[in-house]
């Protein structure tokens, strides 16, 4: 963490990420009103002294949402990633243990994964589970763990066959105890990169979906939520979508940024991933 803060991208990306899990936490604290609320004297107001970010179709304060929907959007998409996480990386390592039969299981399912469409996909978790958020992350989760599972195995591929590993096993070592403390070293700066990246492509998700509709449950605030509805009144009020899709961006853009320090600090390059995938798929 300390390499991390010592570069400026880095440094501006955590401070950012830890901002947005205070609002995530605070946020309907800090909320001027209640973001249910509705007022039908001040509908789609503009901003002013009394509603900085002015109001909704509804009247509702859109400062207050918008603090409000940060919570629901931003645990939403940590939510897809611990999923996709943990589908995919402990398939990840142990395939490269427990033999060719788990393999090559697991990669045939995890191809299957990814000829999935996300969208298509979703919505049938939904129909099938209920309309809801956790049923739409789940969906989500299960769509990128191939990243995870991909990357866990090429980072761990090398390492499988190392002379202290294989020095480890000789000496009578479980394996719990080999992937533990020898290979999930090795594996974790890869994972993390993967994990920093992932937050942000699924927090996009998470923007698409509940701007479709999908996984939230009116009147529920989100950020996508917000974009949609605002969309519809671009007329009357042109600035109303900026908000929203600003948190989206800037947030999307500091896990990036957090994603490319973690790269640059602890040496994984794109290159070498892409050269032990293929080494792994072979």
């Amino acid at each position: 963490m300390r390499a991390v803060l010592r570069h400026r991208i880095g440094a501006v990306s955590v401070t950012f990420l830890v901002l947005m899990a205070l609002l995530a936490v605070f946020g309907p604290l800090l909320a001027p009103y209640d973001p249910l609320q509705q007022n039908q004297d001040a509908l789609l107001q503009g901003p002013s002294a009394q509603h900085l970010l002015g109001t909704d179709n509804l009247g509702r304060d859109e400062l207050s949402r918008l603090l409000a929907g940060a919570r629901l959007s931003l645990l939403a998409a940590l939510e897809a990633v611990v999923v996709g996480l943990v589908l995919g990386t402990v398939p990840g390592l142990l395939s490269v243990y427990l033999g060719r039969a788990f393999e090559w299981t697991t990669l045939r399912v995890m191809d299957a994964f990814v000829t999935l469409p996300f969208l298509v996909f979703a919505v049938a978790m939904t129909a099938l589970l209920g309309n809801g958020l956790t049923q739409a992350m789940l969906a989500v989760g299960i769509l990128v763990s191939p990243a995870f599972y991909r990357v866990t195995r090429a980072a761990a591929f090398p390492v499988a066959g190392s002379q202290y590993v294989e020095a480890a096993r000789l000496t009578g070592a479980p394996a719990w105890f080999v992937l533990r403390r020898h290979v999930w070293p090795k594996v974790l700066p890869a994972v993390a990169v993967t994990t920093a990246a992932t937050l942000g492509s699924s927090l996009v998700i998470v923007s698409s979906l509940t701007f479709l509709g999908i996984g939230i449950r009116p009147p529920e605030p989100t950020w996508g939520g917000m974009l949609a509805t605002s969309l519809e009144y671009l007329f009357q009020r042109p600035t109303a979508p900026l908000a929203p899709a600003l948190m989206v961006i800037l947030t999307v853009g500091a896990c990036n940024g957090l994603a490319d320090t973690l790269r640059d600090v602890t040496g994984v390059s794109a290159r070498s991933s892409r050269k032990e995938k293929a080494r792994a798929a072979a």
